[in-house]
C-alpha cells in the first residue's frame, strides 16, 4: 500500500509559537473560571450581609479579592505571551526578508561581473575603432577617385534612375483610348438654326389689319 505525501516537518519557531500559543489559551481558560468565581463570592457576600453574617460576609469579600489579583497576574502574563508570540512570528518575517535580500544581491553580483567595467570599455573601445575604420575606408574612397571616375558614378547613377523609372512606367495599367460617338442627327442639329432664324424675322414684320367697314 502505498503512503500519502510525507507532512513537513516543523521548526524550533513553529513549535515555540505552538506552545506559546497553547499557554494563552489555557490563561484565558483560566481567567474565564476566577471570572465566575468573583461573581459567586460577590453573591455569597451580599447573601450573608442579607442574613446578617458580617463576618463570612466578609471572608468571601476576602476571596474575592485574592481572585481579582490572580486575574491581574493573568493579564500581565497573556500580555507577555503575545508579546513574545508576535516577536516570533515578526522574526521569521525578518529571517525571510533578509534571505530574499541576500538571494538579490547574489544575482547583482553575478550580473555584476557579467557586465563588469573592462567589458564594457572594451565594448566601446571597439566600436570606436570600428567606426574610425569605417571611416578611414569611406576618406581612401573619396581620395582616390579622380574626376571621371566620379562622372562616370553619376552617370552610372542617373542610369539607374532612369532603368526604375521605365520599371514604374511599364508596371502601370494603360488607359483605352476610344473614338467619341457619331451623332445620328447631325444634319437635323444644322438645320435647326435656321428654322429659329426665319421665326425670329416673321416676329419682327408688323401686322396688317384689314380696313373696318364704313
Amino acid at each position: 500500500m502505498g503512503q500519502g505525501p510525507s507532512k513537513p516537518k516543523a521548526s524550533a519557531h513553529d513549535k515555540a509559537v505552538f506552545e506559546l500559543k497553547k499557554q494563552r489559551d489555557v490563561l484565558r481558560k483560566y481567567q474565564k473560571q476566577l471570572a465566575t468565581v468573583l461573581d459567586r463570592e460577590h453573591a455569597i457576600a451580599k447573601q450573608c450581609l442579607a442574613a446578617g453574617d458580617k463576618r463570612r460576609a466578609l471572608l468571601a469579600l476576602r476571596k474575592k479579592k485574592y481572585q481579582e489579583q490572580l486575574l491581574a497576574k493573568t493579564d500581565k502574563q497573556l500580555v507577555t505571551l503575545e508579546e513574545m508570540t508576535s516577536t516570533i512570528e515578526y522574526t521569521v518575517i525578518e529571517k525571510e526578508v533578509m534571505a530574499g535580500l541576500q538571494q538579490g544581491n547574489a544575482v547583482l553580483q553575478a550580473l555584476h561581473q557579467e557586465m563588469s567595467v573592462e567589458k564594457v570599455e572594451a565594448i566601446l573601445d571597439e566600436t570606436a575603432e570600428a567606426i574610425a575604420y569605417q571611416k578611414e575606408i569611406e576618406e581612401l574612397l573619396g581620395t582616390k577617385l579622380s574626376e571621371e571616375d566620379e562622372a562616370e558614378v553619376e552617370h552610372e547613377l542617373a542610369l539607374i534612375q532612369e532603368e526604375a523609372a521605365l520599371a514604374l512606367e511599364t508596371k502601370m495599367p494603360s488607359v483605352p483610348v476610344t473614338a467619341p460617338p457619331v451623332a445620328e442627327n447631325v444634319g437635323v442639329e444644322e438645320e435647326v438654326p435656321a428654322v429659329v432664324a426665319v421665326e425670329k424675322s416673321k416676329a419682327k414684320k408688323p401686322a396688317s389689319y384689314a380696313p373696318l367697314p364704313v
